[in-house]
């Protein structure tokens, strides 16, 4: 008999829905992909529909459903800290209790409702399902596990062993104390969206000085050598408020947080470089402590600040593991596979397989497909004007075009599961050219100037361009270009204005420099991608460079596509090109004439 197994992450942020047959990963998929609706929190019904249709099963095949958090330990965090604090955060409370009464405490309810009304359900701890998301899809059969994130329940970073089939969380930071709720709160202070806005602070901050640091470890947090730390909350207001931040904290920088969208000025370059600085050291404690206390050889990362792509490039360099796994989609929509993966090998007690090379999460290409027939039916319907490209030109076409510099939308086949794009849902661009950063952010993405781009580089030509060995499939670490490809740019502190920074030539593939010389580079290997991996070879044959510009098939505010028709809706509402749609190939000068609706999201005029 089969054993399925769906896990379902929701109603915080970035829900998703994950489904084990027999153990193997199958399919999963973040519900904002299929809503349109950035980090959509809702029950991921449309998630949960896609991955039965995946497995072709119904809902009443489903063995066990587990849920990536348990409702009742949260509900008790939040009644003790407002209790706490009363009667401060009094309207805190009346804007999240309605929620809580109405809906997050009946999650059993509202699943057999959606799913099946028999369906047996098992409830995860928040950090264990994040846990069990690095160690069970990692390659790993004995290791560490550190977790850290804003907070579940009342964990907000955890350190535990994976050994075998079984996962022991043995250290955990409690609630207030949080480094993800203190680098969002910096976020926050920024100017940037919390649950969101990371990345960019993230981006920002090699443009500055980390003239704070001292300030922040003297003022903000008492940092312990074994990463453990204490926030001062006479400056948060996430206790008793709707805001990250009090009027003490702006005091401490010198004035109040910056208005979303206004200028960036030197004050936020400089805290964005002081924050990661910190933030970068009181992970490099965690991770040098997890190794103290649990002997082992190999570390698993996850949770939201797993994503700090530059820390993990610290971690990996500095620190005292000799690997290091991170979970694609380290976030709350991979909390979804942890707990699925959880519920089969420690619910059910099921054996982690052994395996000699990769890891289970197939390239993390688990979402949604679709077959040429599919695409051409849009296409016909639509009217659009189309190539179709024998097997033999394809890669040779998308390279030469963007070795003319233009910019190409690639779409090929099973979506990315987790936040980034890994050629299955990208756009590709030329990274010799100076200019290709600005067009791309401007024209194309719609978002800040200063925003990096990331390079995917073919395997076994990473180490010619960055100081780097071995693999980083999901782009998750930051490494340094090497000097040989660098040029001199001006020191940072002889110009606070940031464009002028971005616009200048840091190595001789520029779009994919960050200021200080680094870069969140992709490796992408035959056997990963094919797709995307001939595309490279192709344009490495033409220019000598095995390096392209790969960021995600989508607008500012806006999700990844998903589906052909999201992509070609991208593609004539931005300044993009060519569209390859898995062998169909699109020209822009050759469309229709596009005419935006009022609302683009659910309406598609052409005439």
């Amino acid at each position: 008999m089969s054993n399925n197994i769906l896990g379902i992450s929701c109603f915080y942020h970035d829900a998703a829905a994950a489904l084990l047959i027999n153990g193997d990963i199958v399919a999963a998929a973040q519900e904002e992909r299929f809503t349109r609706i950035k980090h959509d929190p809702d029950f991921p019904v449309n998630a949960v529909l896609y991955c039965l249709e995946e497995a072709a099963i119904a809902p009443s095949d489903i063995d066990y459903i587990v849920f990536y958090d348990k409702p009742l330990l949260t509900f008790d965090r939040l009644l003790s800290s407002y209790i706490a604090v009363a009667p401060h955060g009094l309207r805190s409370w009346l804007h999240a209790m309605p929620r809580w009464l109405a809906q997050k405490l009946f999650i059993p309810n509202i699943i057999r409702r959606h799913i099946h009304p028999e369906v047996r359900i098992l409830f995860s701890k928040h950090h264990l399902a994040h846990a069990a998301s690095a160690y069970y899809a990692s390659p790993f059969n004995d290791a560490a596990i550190l977790t850290m994130d804003g907070v579940g329940e009342w964990a907000t970073s955890t350190i535990g062993i994976g050994e075998g089939n079984r996962i022991k969380l043995i250290r955990e930071l409690w609630f207030p104390d949080s480094l993800g709720l203190l680098y969002s709160a910096f976020t926050y202070f920024c100017g940037f969206k919390v649950n969101s806005g990371e990345y960019k602070l993230m981006g920002l901050a090699p443009y500055g000085e980390p003239r704070y640091v001292d300030l922040i470890l003297s003022e903000l947090l008492d940092l312990k050598d074994d990463g453990s730390l204490h926030l001062n909350m006479q400056y948060f207001s996430y206790l008793t408020g709707l805001k990250m931040t009090n009027h003490r904290f702006s005091h401490l920088f010198g004035g109040p947080p910056r208005v979303p969208e206004s200028p960036i000025t030197r004050r936020e370059m400089d805290i964005a470089a002081s924050i990661q600085k910190v933030t970068e050291q009181v992970i490099l404690n965690m991770v040098w402590h997890a190794y103290k206390i649990t002997g082992k050889k190999y570390l698993c990362l996850a949770g939201g600040v797993a994503l700090n792509c530059v820390a993990n490039g610290r971690v990996l360099r500095e620190g005292p593991f000799d690997k290091l796994w991170i979970q694609p989609a380290s976030g709350d929509a991979g909390g979804a596979l942890g707990a699925a993966l959880l519920g089969y090998h420690g619910y059910l007690n099921n054996p982690k397989p052994v395996r000699q090379t990769g890891d289970r999460q197939r390239g993390s290409y688990l979402g949604p497909s679709f077959s040429k027939q599919e695409i051409r039916a849009f296409l016909d319907t639509y009217g659009c004007c189309y190539h179709e490209l024998p097997p033999e030109k394809r890669s040779s076409t998308v390279a030469q075009f963007i070795a003319d510099g233009k910019v190409v939308g690639f779409f090929s086949g099973k979506m990315e599961f987790g936040p980034r794009a890994l050629g299955a849902r990208s756009i590709l661009g030329d990274p010799r050219r100076p200019d290709t950063q600005k067009i791309m952010n401007l024209k194309i993405k719609y978002r800040e100037s200063f925003r990096p781009f990331a390079p995917a580089v073919m395997a076994d030509r990473a180490s010619e361009y960055f100081d780097f060995e071995g693999d980083s499939p999901y782009m998750l670490i930051v490494a340094p270009v090497l000097p040989s490809h660098r040029r001199p740019h001006a020191p940072a502190s002889e110009s606070d204005n940031l464009l002028l920074k971005v616009n200048q030539a840091r190595s001789d593939i520029p779009a994919v420099t960050h200021w200080d010389y680094s870069a969140r580079l992709q490796t992408v290997s035959p056997d990963g991608h094919p797709d995307f991996y001939q595309v490279l070879s192709a344009f490495e044959s033409i220019t000598g460079c095995p390096v392209l510009v790969n960021t995600s098939f989508n607008v500012r505010g806006e999700p990844i596509v998903c589906t052909p028709e999201q992509a070609y809706r991208c593609f004539m509402r931005t300044e993009m090109d060519a569209l390859y749609l898995d062998g169909f190939w699109l020209l822009k000068d050759e469309q229709a004439r596009w005419k935006e609706s009022r609302d683009w999201r659910k309406e598609f005029v052409l005439d």
